[in-house]
């Protein structure tokens, strides 16, 4: 059985100056950040987090723009870019991921149904989201929204180490 990507980014950080770490969540209400402090030593790293789970918070908390909220909607790529790139800037670390979506069991359209889920990744030289279709009930679309932004937060931490490194 593979490790948690919490654990793995703690054994990758814990004992270096940098990279820092920040999340912005909105569906899955502070469990990425909860699952990056629940490990001992993550205070040399995880800097903060923002539980955006309101559109004014996304906009007057991350810098979300409005055009985004009202054309795009908060559960869009553009919306999890908006937000990451937010969060960063926001908590000053070097890479933060947010999450945006629909856990369900209500809130589902055709257009946007129950399990669908974006995650915003921004370091300093990349910006990105990722489309995510999730099935199961509330608590099991939270949990693995959480581990693929964590999935992500670790790439996106090798990629830095990576770099300074060489």
């Amino acid at each position: 059985m593979t490790e948690a990507p919490e654990i793995q980014l703690n054994r990758l950080l814990a004992e270096r100056s940098g990279p820092t770490l920040g999340t912005a969540e909105s569906c899955t209400g502070g469990t990425v950040a909860s699952r990056i402090a629940s490990i001992s030593g993550s205070s040399a790293y995880f800097l903060g987090s923002v539980v955006s789970y309101s559109n004014s918070v996304k906009h007057n908390v991350l810098g979300v723009s409005h055009a985004i909220l009202e054309e795009k909607g908060a559960v869009s790529f553009e919306c999890a870019r908006a937000m990451a790139a937010g969060a960063r800037t926001l908590i000053g670390a070097d890479i933060a991921v947010s999450t945006t979506g629909i856990a369900g069991p209500t809130g589902g359209t055709a257009r946007k149904p129950v399990g669908l889920v974006y995650i915003g990744i921004a370091t300093p030289i990349w910006l990105e989201a990722f489309e995510l279709h999730f099935e199961g009930d509330r608590a099991r679309i939270i949990d693995q929204t959480a581990f693929h932004a964590l999935t992500y937060l670790l790439e996106a931490a090798n990629q830095m180490v990576a770099a300074a490194d060489r």
